[in-house]
């Protein structure tokens, strides 16, 4: 499995801001560890010295920090400055809403439970809970981004976009150059249908060997998926009759969570 942030092709063409944003968000895969400007430039697509400009500029308004002693890059305080002030935590955020569900998929399956949020073409892993089972998959922890398509999560998400989304994203996408032959675009398109049937997402282990997940969508007031709930662990624990009813619950709690936040938008 492939971690880090995913290059996207960049050309001298590409718009500055575009650049710029797909260096924020190659930092924010890489916290809180932070990273090299090589690794960024590498991440993204971009020339070394174009990379380095664009860093000290955004270092120069707060949105990166570099520490003096390594020389590592890292998200920097006028993100969370400009995100508490516009409120943009209380309409993206929804961990505070969804923490106690989460603990309940957790403490009901024994395994780990997951929230993602979409970005784009990507989600990222926004909260996770551990279950009591000892053995775990390890391949979701919070920040960690894939592909729509991908992850169980991402699936579960554009399976229930609108057609015309679904193919716009899979005409601009080439996931098979980066996933390999299991996530061809015709693969895709069974695992689409077989979660539109179900109502919910499996991977079964085509990122980690040995490591399957399940993934159910949350909509948003206006009826679009936006976030997922997900749930990741070893193969043996994951069977045909256990599956059905870990789907279930996921189905069961991201309603629950979607009823939640669409009351809560109508109460504002």
């Amino acid at each position: 499995m492939n971690e880090r942030y995913d290059p996207i092709m960049v050309t001298s063409r590409t718009p500055v801001i575009a650049r710029a944003a797909r260096l924020l968000r190659a930092a924010g895969a890489h916290a809180p560890n932070g990273a090299s400007t090589t690794q960024l430039a590498a991440d993204t697509g971009l020339a070394r010295p174009t990379a380095h400009r664009l860093l000290v500029t955004l270092a120069d308004e707060g949105l990166m920090d570099r520490d003096s002693t390594s020389g590592r890059w890292n998200l920097g305080p006028e993100l969370f400055l400009l995100g508490a002030g516009a409120g943009a935590g209380r309409r993206y955020d929804i961990t505070d809403d969804a923490r106690d569900l989460i603990d309940r998929v957790a403490r009901e399956t024994g395994e780990s439970a997951f929230l993602s949020a979409r970005r784009g073409d990507e989600t990222v892993c926004t909260h996770s809970q551990e279950g009591s089972f000892p053995l775990r998959s390890h391949v979701l922890h919070e920040g960690v981004r894939f592909p729509l398509g991908v992850a169980s999560a991402g699936l579960a998400i554009l399976s229930h976009l609108p057609d015309g989304d679904v193919e716009a994203y899979l005409g601009r996408s080439n996931l098979s150059a980066d996933w390999g032959d299991t996530h061809s675009e015709s693969a895709i398109r069974r695992r689409i249908a077989a979660t539109r049937e179900k109502g919910y997402a499996v991977n079964p282990a085509l990122l980690v060997e040995g490591s399957w997940g399940l993934g159910a969508a949350v909509f948003d007031h206006s009826g679009r998926p936006a976030w997922a709930l997900s749930v990741t662990g070893v193969e043996t624990r994951f069977g045909d009759v256990r599956r059905r009813e870990m789907g279930a619950l996921l189905l069961n709690t991201a309603h629950e969570l979607s009823q939640r936040l669409r009351g809560h938008h109508t109460a504002r």
